[in-house]
Formats: structure tokens, C-alpha cells, sequence
């Protein structure tokens, strides 16, 4: 949960994924729910295949169904463990009449005990053109900074607080201007990180 302008939106983000270790079968689900509706709503069905120790190679689609109209997209991407065990997942997406989309997702997990766990996170969007339609500008679309500290009651299940800072960049925030929209926003998170 967010809190953010008076207002509490609900996030989700969870993955699953089924396989061996070489190939796997990854369904991401990323989603915000606020003031009585869907905001962003996206899911990934990928195919991975390792390539190296610590990295996967994956193919797949994306399907945006919020903001409307919704869009679909051939994604391509890496992920895994870059040196000093930073988390990256990083894709380029390939959309209708030549629209091309890169997103960059960094973590980095710092075990303060056994227990407490700081994790500093990042996520940047790119695109080649403007889709008005769907608020989305051409260039660096939006940043997303965050700090997390959980603890793990056990690796599975993990309560979190924390901070996220978000920005839109060059007509992605001149769309939301125009839309009444704030370009910035400061958000204080709470939430839960399971796994199974």
C-alpha cells in the first residue's frame, strides 16, 4: 500500500515462475489500484532461458491493460545478478507501428542482521515515441526511486516500510500536466514480501 496526496492506491507486483534451472516459465503482474480503479495494470508472459551462471535470457509479450487503449508488446530482456550481487532485469519491448519501450529495474539487498533487510531500489522507462494517448512520452519517461527495510519473520514472509520517490520526465510529464497531474510525487509504502 501507498500513501500518497490523501489518497491510499494498492500495488501489486508478483511473479511466478515454473521450470529447472535452464528453461522456465516466468507470468509477471505489475498493477495500481486507486480511488475506486485501476490505474496501470500490466502482465508479462515470458520464456527464460539461462545463458550464463547468475543470468536468463528472456522472451516473451507484454500486455498493457491500463491506461487504456491497451497495448501489446514482444519483449526481450535480461535477468540476474550483476557483479556485487546487484538484482537487474532489464527488456526492451517492441510495440505496435514501431514503438519501442526499455525498461531498467536494479535492487540491491543490504543485510543489516540476519533478519532486517535495507534494499534500495530503481526503475527507469524509456521510449522512442509519443503515445498521447496513453500519457507516455518519447525519451526518459518516469523514474522511480525506493528504500525498503523488512523483516523477514522468515524468507518467506517479510513485512516492509518505506519511501519511493517518482518523476516524470519530458512529455510523458507534459501529458500528466495537461491531465492535471502531478510530476513528482514522495510516496510511503507499506506491504508485505512473500514467497513460496
Amino acid at each position: 500500500m501507498r500513501a500518497t496526496d490523501g489518497l491510499d492506491p494498492w500495488v501489486i507486483d508478483a511473479q511466478a515462475w515454473i521450470g529447472q534451472d535452464l528453461n522456465k516459465f516466468w507470468l509477471k503482474l505489475e498493477g495500481e489500484y486507486l480511488d475506486g480503479k485501476t490505474e496501470e495494470a500490466e502482465v508479462q508472459a515470458l520464456y527464460s532461458r539461462a545463458v550464463a551462471p547468475y543470468w536468463d535470457l528472456q522472451l516473451g509479450w507484454r500486455h498493457d491493460i491500463r491506461p487504456e487503449p491497451s497495448r501489446d508488446w514482444l519483449a526481450i530482456g535480461f535477468e540476474g545478478l550483476a557483479p556485487y550481487w546487484f538484482e537487474i532485469d532489464a527488456a526492451a519491448f517492441i510495440g505496435e507501428s514501431g514503438q519501442l519501450g526499455v525498461r531498467l529495474e536494479g535492487e540491491y539487498e543490504w543485510m543489516l542482521t540476519q533478519r532486517w533487510v535495507l534494499s534500495p531500489e530503481m526503475e527507469l522507462n524509456l521510449h522512442t515515441r509519443n503515445d498521447e494517448r496513453t500519457g507516455t512520452g518519447s525519451g526518459l519517461s518516469d523514474l522511480e526511486l525506493g528504500l525498503r527495510l523488512r523483516y523477514e519473520i522468515r524468507r518467506e514472509f517479510a513485512p516492509y516500510i518505506g519511501v519511493n520517490w517518482t518523476r516524470k520526465f519530458g512529455n510523458t510529464a507534459d501529458f500528466a500536466r495537461a491531465e492535471g497531474e502531478d510530476t513528482n510525487d514522495v510516496q510511503i509504502v507499506a506491504g508485505v514480501r512473500v514467497w513460496f
